[in-house]
């Protein structure tokens, strides 16, 4: 990271300034150092100072300088003369206060020199807009007579003017102004949050961005809601009419109050974003190959070919419906698979059900447009508006109505857009969450994308695979020959195509020590993971299919800790038959060979509804009714899934775990249901995961109860810190390391000790960094994906139980995650 150095006439003002800066870093660690005043009373500037404070800051990646006048000026040149040993120093003629805030937030998110320089030296941008521009403009492409005509659709009673919504006196309506505080603005994941909110209610609700003037947009379309261009700190304004208009109104404002669900100011870059041209930096690694290029289909609606088109209005409706069932179907299965990134595909189920949009395509389709390309040309048009938006993160996130439009399209004229890995480093245009999801690590040693960026949906599921990439490389990587030796550093945004013998050399001695080391732990993989002084951890596979099963026995797994059995239920239109879910974990149970199967019970609703069950709307459903709330409202379900489970316990290890498990009463109303169609003479241990912060404080009252306690760190990390697992803005915030997730962890092992046994089921199991802690909190078992089980039985053979032991009571006394990571070795 760079270190900062403020040079100033005034001791005061300086150190006020880095204190302001301070407050927008929220504790994310930043080096800055202050040259201010020949003392603390005493007005002026010393260059000798100056060159003392740029080596302190100085750890090796460079030293961006801001000056406040003058002097200060003339003192930081003369200091650059005076520097002994080999400094890179930036002198930046940036603005002393905004460019210090700036330069500041810029760092933390791992920017480099040059970033940090440009951002400081735009720090003036925002005030510049503010007091020159006209604020109440709205932007190019949206002309006033058309945003009326779209209000008019939705409400009669209200319409937009770009100051504001125009009442008519006929029917009742409710108003009312909030102003967003969320870092990235509506972004699609606080937007769908908006569009869940109001869902279900007998009103039509607007949107209109009072500080641009842009709008109006419906609250039940998240395309024209992410099109408002809402930024931290706009002013919006909500209006409803119908006969829950008041409610509709209260929701958004309750919503917006608790800043649609996502931490306020907190800002966190999921990667490095390098401003200006690519490549840049978007998954880190080391991937080196032949190229191979993305041959899916390509979408043009000036030649869409759409062979299935039916010669009625009414037929291409129904194939519509038809195609989009297929792709929602589609994606239930990818948000079981790509696990703890299934947030990712919230927005896409959203688009998938938007009013808005289907609206636009079935008036196309009724003038006699074909579904396709009506679908194309509606969902085009939205994702060119969102290009027009100035903020960068907000114009990512029309690759998510392009990755719709296409999967979509796929449906509807029988083209291939799912991707087949192949070996060696992809190139290709871009990715749709789709695609990226099924890409195989085991194959895809690299990634470069044309276009893409860094906080794209696509680019997190990439780094959850851990395949090293690069994005935004431009066009001219199209044009590399296929076979071309490519290497990359996803780490840096390094990209070498064709590199020359000494170039490839380096790539390939950092390649092979990482690999090296992978070998030498798939190697002993089979191996119990047992500490330097005698201790043995149970390392477990998290597994969704039998493909899972196989390479949990491949890497090593001591048994499967945790087995989603929503793979089963999801994308169908009816539960599965007692016979099949038996038929289905037996073959689990085989492929593991004699290792342990445990099974959690259904365990949906939140972000993961099912189609057969009916459901109210709920305005915060990771807090409503799912996991074992859900299954008891609906015994037949758990009936069935447990009489299944008990088949197999008869002649295989099994367990069964409850999942999101609260009150003891559940627990017991569980058991009883277990009771009554398992037989008591067969084996079968029983436990519940820990998720939420109130059951792990209550952990004594149920281990009398069951044989183990599975916590998992994913949730309950989420619920501890109020921040969403699947959020990407809040990816620092939602540490497991942070000290309040970890004395809840205490509380559970320390309540559990000669009761119950304790996992970890969770990301921070495969955590090298937090494997340590865990052990001397006491936990007993780590179970991970099946590719990390070699790693991290490798990892706990170099501990020692009593030094975990320590580590882990002084990281209960640390404040922050990073002070905890900071003592670990």
């Amino acid at each position: 990271m760079i270190g900062i150095v403020a040079v100033s006439h005034s001791h005061l003002l300086a150190h006020a300034t880095v204190a302001l800066a301070g407050e927008m870093l929220r504790g994310q660690a930043v080096r800055i150092e202050i040259a201010a005043g020949l003392e603390e009373q005493t007005f002026g500037t010393d260059a000798v100072a100056v060159s003392e404070a740029i080596a302190a800051a100085d750890s090796g990646d460079g030293v961006l300088v801001l000056m406040d006048m003058g002097s200060a000026v003339l003192s930081a040149e003369l200091a650059l003369d005076l520097l002994a040993g080999d400094h890179r120093v930036r002198l930046c003629a940036a603005p002393f206060v905004e460019g210090l805030i700036a330069a500041a937030v810029s760092a933390a998110g791992g920017a480099d020199l040059d970033e940090v320089a440009a951002e400081a030296s735009n720090a003036l941008a925002g005030k510049q807009t503010h007091l020159g521009a006209g604020a109440g403009s709205a932007p190019p492409g949206t002309s006033e007579s058309e945003k009326v005509q779209r209000a008019a659709e939705i409400a009669r009673e209200i319409e937009w003017n770009g100051r504001g919504f125009a009442v008519a006196e006929s029917g009742p309506v409710s108003r009312a102004e909030f102003v967003v505080d969320n870092p990235h603005g509506l972004h699609a994941r606080p937007a769908a949050r908006l569009v869940g909110a109001v869902r279900g209610l007998d009103s039509s609700v607007l949107l209109g961005n009072l500080t641009t003037g842009t709008g109006p947009a419906p609250a039940s379309s998240l395309s024209r809601i992410a099109a408002l261009g809402a930024l931290a700190g706009h002013r919006l304004e909500v209006a409803a009419t119908g006969a829950d208009a008041a409610e509709a109104v209260d929701r958004v404002l309750a919503l917006a109050a608790r800043h649609f669900d996502e931490a306020p100011g907190f800002v966190a870059e999921v990667a490095p974003v390098a401003r200006g041209t690519g490549p840049l930096p978007a998954s880190p690694g080391i991937g080196i190959g032949p190229s191979w290029q993305l041959a899916a289909a390509q979408f043009d609606t000036a030649d869409l070919d759409d062979p299935g088109r039916a010669e009625t209005p009414a037929g291409e409706r129904r194939r519509l419906d038809a195609a989009i069932n297929r792709v929602r179907a589609e994606i239930d299965r990818l948000r079981l698979t790509v696990g703890t990134e299934a947030g990712i595909f919230e927005a896409h189920q959203v688009l998938l059900d938007d009013t808005e949009v289907l609206d636009a395509v079935h008036s196309r389709i009724a003038a006699g447009t074909g579904a396709a390309l009506a679908w194309a040309r509606v969902l085009d048009d939205g994702a060119a508006e969102l290009d027009r938006l100035p903020d960068e993160y907000q114009r990512a996130r029309a690759g998510d109505l392009r990755a719709v439009r296409d999967q979509v399209l796929a449906e509807l004229t029988g083209r291939a857009t799912r991707l087949v890995s192949r070996a060696g480093v992809l190139i290709t245009a871009d990715l749709t969450p789709a695609q990226a999801a099924v890409l195989d690590p085991a194959q895809v040693t690299g990634i470069v994308l044309a276009n893409g960026s860094p906080t794209a949906h696509s680019t997190i599921l990439v780094r959850a695979h851990g395949i090293p990439a690069v994005v935004g490389a431009g066009p001219r990587v199209l044009e590399t020959a296929a076979g071309t030796t490519v290497a990359l550093d996803g780490q840096t945004g390094a990209l070498v195509i064709d590199p020359d013998p000494a170039a490839l050399a380096e790539f390939t001695e950092r390649a092979v020590a990482q690999q090296h080391q992978r070998d030498a732990a798939l190697v002993a993989a089979g191996k119990p993971a047992v500490t330097r002084d005698g201790v043995t951890v149970h390392v477990a596979a998290n597994i969704s299919d039998l493909a899972d099963a196989s390479a949990a026995v491949r890497n090593g797994a001591d048994l499967a800790g945790l087995v989603r059995t929503e793979f089963l239920f999801l994308g169908r239109a009816d539960a599965p038959s007692i016979d099949e879910q038996e038929q289905a974990y037996r073959a689990l149970a085989e492929a593991l060979d004699g290792r342990k199967l445990i099974l959690r019970t259904l365990d949906v609703g939140g972000d993961k509804p099912l189609p057969y069950i009916e459901q109210a709307p709920e305005a915060n459903p990771f807090l409503g009714m799912r996991g074992i709330r859900l299954t008891l409202a609906r015994p037949e379900l758990l009936r069935d899934q447990l009489t299944a489970i008990g088949r197999v316990a008869a002649d295989h290890p099994v367990g069964v775990m409850f999942p999101m498990v609260t009150q003891l009463s559940e627990l017991l109303a569980a058991r009883h249901i277990l009771s009554e169609v398992v037989p008591p003479d067969i084996p079968l241990d029983i436990g519940i995961m820990v998720e939420v912060p109130a059951t792990a404080a209550k952990t004594a009252a149920f281990a009398g109860h069951v044989d183990f306690l599975s916590i998992g760190t994913n949730d309950l990390t989420q619920y501890a810190m109020a921040a969403e697992r699947g959020n990407e803005a809040l990816g620092s915030l939602a540490d497991p390391l942070d000290p309040g997730v970890l004395h809840l962890i205490d509380t559970v092992s320390r309540a559990a000790t000669g009761r119950a046994r304790v996992a970890v089921c969770g990301e921070a199991a495969a955590d090298p960094a937090a494997a340590p802690v865990l052990l001397g909190l006491g936990v007993h078992e780590l179970s991970v994906g099946p590719p990390s089980i070699p790693l991290v039985k490798a990892a706990v053979r170099e501990l020692d139980s009593t030094s975990c032991r320590a580590l882990a009571a002084r990281a209960l006394t640390c404040s922050s995650a990073e002070e905890v990571r900071a003592l670990i070795p």
